[in-house]
């Protein structure tokens, strides 16, 4: 918990330190369940046993926790206490959000039948009859009658009256009939209906759908809802004496620190309150992989074997619990800076006398995945190695070699070589961590190497700083062989770069992004899992990387096509998005026991747009070989092939709606982008055709004026004037823009000049422009496209509004974080960054733009 969080929440963590360390971690697990039910006796419990029970108030600390806890998402609490529930209503003084449950669990605020059937009315009024005439003639007993009980207490009895009343009590009335008899501390209660605490907790959670729930009392009437918990469930004692509750506190003081601190817990986990503003992540990559370093070298984000696998490190999603490798200064402060070494994605993180440096190895097996970790300087650095497979779901432990740790309860093997470093095991009963205290010296810094596939803790055959030299080659001489244009030439290399590392060598294929369920929006649901290969994005960055010099890329992501083209009929097939080695995805599944970045649930993995037609993905993949072919002056008889295929499966499906290039759940619609997109590969492969001596289909000039004469009738609107976002409708799309940035009309033409005036007014806000703001199906709301605004700055340059283009392009740059990384998107009015990180649709943007400014 941090200071700030402390001074926010007004919580005291002193107190903590006097609950057992078992019950604190049972605690913070349970916390991170993912709908939680507090639920907890009164008397003995929230409020002190007193000699009075009319005077027994609650402890203002636990209404004050009650309260609170019962406004967290996915968060309910209740008390279920034996008073009356009326008087439990009055005397509590809790807020309606917290639900109560009288008479032992008989009485419900909500769902409790009030109307006794006639039977039990008179049981009812005959027991209260013969009991009130029995507490007449028992000095200091008081009778409370309940709507379906009553009760008999005798804790202001002498001695011999009590036993002597208990006796009477047991002996004449609780064998009768249609009578449940309840015994707790000084009191005996009737009921004509069943009571039971623990069915009563039961019944709560079914009606929440509670995933693990707690429940605090001190008396013996509370071991029914003890007995009804299990597995993840916590029960906590109030008060000595033997129970079924595997924890224990001494007194109502206690109950309130224990809320207390279950409301910390809770809150951390569900609004991650440690959330590393996006866009200062900094990526790590080789050929294979990727991760994500906060700017104070904590690792919170690394997926194995492949970045489109589970996680290992998925602190980026679920806090600590979820798993991390932390390296930071013992007496704490924050670093001076973080940057990448020039020219590679190798990073350093920096202290006053501290340094970390960061890369992910080269040349490895294609089951490894190997991390290097080099700390160096003058003072000791405290390691936190917590690795947490499948994103946390799996235990594991260590197990202490000489030169490091051997993790255990992995599917796959993992070592962290770390020779000299003297390891502190710790477990909270699920999960172990590893600490540890080093000092690097003068010349020796501190190695640690992050093994993954593999149990070797050998030494390597390879030095480390010739794996550092070759992690450093791998990226400077490649980044040499480039052409950046002369505007924000440096922040152009880091792009590409960037994009660079997002593409997987082995297979050829391109991540959208390295994340999953980054939010477009702080705590909602747009959160979805952008680490697989989708074709449009793919070829727009392969397309990206031709323009500067580069077409290894484009080579192989269009080798990676022809394979997946192999497994199916024809192109008219294929999938929008692929995993990276080409098969297709399972089905889109939540995470629930993650509570997301910044509390943004659900957690996602897969992806359902994977079932989706989207039809403009022909016309990427068609340019990105126009762009090639010309770059290197060949076009191969493969990738004609696959051209004229897609030409043949536009000609039959071009007409037909689709679900559009933003993926919309909902039902198609005859989208103006993809009607665009489709034009475009007929006309680029007419002109490929012309330009390397291809015969051409004769039906694809007549089809190209045809998808074109289409667009310019069904897709502009009189009223807004301006090209929508499909037929159907008047909503505007940035999308739309590529009716002129295609071609399909001169930039000159006054519907062209009209539609981005009409964008700009209904979808720029400040720096960014909104991919729309139409109703989409979805809850909430989502930040602007960094994308879209790329697309106006060239909207901007075709019209003659230059000085517009340089104005957005600058401000563009800003959003970047430090070490020049753009995420999906930017919210103008918070001035956050949003969506997953960092975003190819991003970086290619603005290396385009930085390329049409600089001509």
């Amino acid at each position: 918990m941090t200071a700030a969080t402390t001074a926010a929440s007004g919580f005291d963590p002193t107190p903590v330190a006097s609950l057992p360390a078992g019950l604190r971690q049972a605690l913070a697990s349970l916390a991170r369940t993912p709908h939680l039910l507090v639920a907890t006796d009164y008397d003995g419990t929230l409020a002190p046993i007193i000699d009075v029970p009319e005077e027994a108030v609650p402890d203002s600390r636990s209404v004050a926790a009650l309260r609170s806890l019962a406004t967290l998402h996915e968060t309910t609490c209740a008390v279920i206490s034996g008073r009356a529930l009326r008087d439990l209503a009055v005397l509590s003084r809790l807020p309606g959000e917290v639900h109560l449950v009288g008479s032992h669990g008989s009485e419900f605020d909500i769902g409790f039948v009030h109307a006794l059937p006639e039977q039990a009315r008179r049981t009812l009024a005959g027991l209260t009859r013969e009991l009130d005439a029995l507490v007449k003639v028992s000095p200091g007993a008081a009778l409370e009658v309940k709507p379906a009980s009553v009760a008999v207490h005798y804790r202001r009895c002498s001695e011999f009256v009590g036993h002597r009343l208990v006796n009477v009590l047991h002996s004449d009335f609780a064998g009768r009939e249609g009578v449940q008899v309840t015994t707790g501390k000084a009191v005996v209660e009737f009921s004509v209906v069943e009571t039971d605490k623990g069915q009563a907790l039961d019944i709560l959670r079914r009606q929440v759908g509670a995933t693990a729930a707690i429940f605090l009392g001190d008396d013996v009437t509370d071991e029914k809802a003890f007995a009804r918990l299990s597995g993840p469930d916590v029960g906590i004692r109030v008060g000595a004496g033997e129970s079924l509750a595997e924890h224990y506190v001494s007194d109502p003081s206690d109950v309130a620190t224990v809320l207390a601190f279950l409301l910390e817990e809770r809150r951390a986990w569900l609004h991650g309150d440690q959330a590393v503003p996006i866009e200062r992540l900094t990526m790590l990559a080789n050929e294979r992989s990727v991760a994500l370093v906060t700017p104070d070298a904590k690792v919170n984000w690394l997926c194995h074997p492949e970045p489109d696998s589970a996680a290992i490190f998925a602190d980026l999603l679920g806090g600590p619990a979820a798993g991390h490798f932390s390296i930071k200064p013992e007496h704490g402060s924050l670093p001076l800076g973080q940057r990448y070494l020039p020219g590679t994605m190798i990073v350093e993180t920096r202290w006053s006398r501290l340094l970390v440096t960061d890369y992910l190895e080269h040349d490895l097996a294609s089951h490894r995945t190997d991390l290097v970790r080099r700390i160096s300087g003058s003072t000791n650095a405290v390691i936190t190695f917590a690795p947490r497979p499948e994103f946390g779901q799996v235990p594991v432990r260590f197990i202490r070699k000489r030169d490091g740790l051997r993790v255990v309860g992995t599917s796959d093997p993992m070592v962290l070589r770390s020779p000299g470093v003297d390891w502190e095991i710790t477990s909270d009963g699920q999960q172990e961590t590893a600490r540890a205290v080093v000092r690097p010296r003068e010349g020796a810094p501190v190695l640690l190497e992050l093994r993954c596939g593999t149990d070797e803790l050998s030494k390597s055959d390879v030095d480390e700083p010739f794996r550092h030299l070759r992690a450093t080659s791998y990226w400077t001489d490649w980044l040499a062989t480039l052409t950046p244009p002369t505007l924000e030439r440096e922040l152009v290399l880091r792009s590409a770069l960037t994009l660079r590392g997002l593409v997987h060598v082995p297979s050829g294929s391109i991540m959208a992004a390295a994340t999953t369920s980054l939010p477009e929006e702080l705590g909602g649901v747009r959160n979805w899992d952008y680490r697989y290969c989708w074709l449009r994005d793919a070829a727009m960055t392969a397309a990206a990387l031709v323009s500067l010099g580069s077409f290894s890329e484009a080579e192989g992501f269009l080798a990676w096509l022809h394979g997946v083209l192999e497994t199916i009929p024809g192109p008219e097939r294929l999938h929008p998005l692929y995993t990276l080695h080409g098969t297709q995805l399972g089905a889109e599944a939540v995470i629930d026991t993650l509570p997301g970045y910044a509390g943004s649930r659900p957690v996602r993995v897969g992806n359902l747009a994977n079932q989706q037609v989207q039809l403009d993905v022909f016309g990427p993949v068609v340019d990105l070989v126009v762009q090639l072919a010309t770059a290197r002056g060949a076009l191969s008889d493969a990738d004609w092939a696959m051209v004229q295929a897609m030409a043949e499966a536009v000609a039959r499906r071009w007409h037909e709606p689709d679900h559009g290039i933003w993926e919309e759940r909902h039902a198609p619609r005859h989208h103006v982008y993809s009607k665009v997109m489709c034009w475009l590969t007929i006309d680029r492969a007419i002109k490929l055709g012309e330009q390397f001596g291809r015969p051409l289909d004769p039906s694809w000039v007549p089809l190209r004026d045809t998808i074109a004469t289409d667009v310019l009738k069904n897709g502009w609107n009189d009223e807004v004037q301006s090209f929508t976002t499909a037929y159907d409708g008047d909503d505007l799309d940035a999308a739309s823009l590529f009716v002129g940035l295609s071609g399909l009309i001169d930039p000159a033409d006054e519907r062209f000049q009209s539609t981005v005036t009409a964008i700009e007014a209904e979808l720029r806000s400040g720096c960014t422009v909104y991919r729309y703001r139409r109703d989409d199906g979805l809850p909430g709301d989502e930040g602007g496209f960094h994308l879209c605004a790329a697309w106006m700055i060239e909207a901007y340059l075709l019209t003659g509004r230059r000085t517009e283009a340089e104005e957005l392009f600058g401000q563009i740059i800003a959003a970047a974080g430090p070490t020049g990384l753009l995420p999906e998107e930017y919210d103008p009015v918070a001035e956050r960054s949003l969506g997953n990180h960092p975003q190819a649709y991003s970086h290619l943007g603005l290396i385009r733009c930085a390329q049409l400014l600089s001509q």
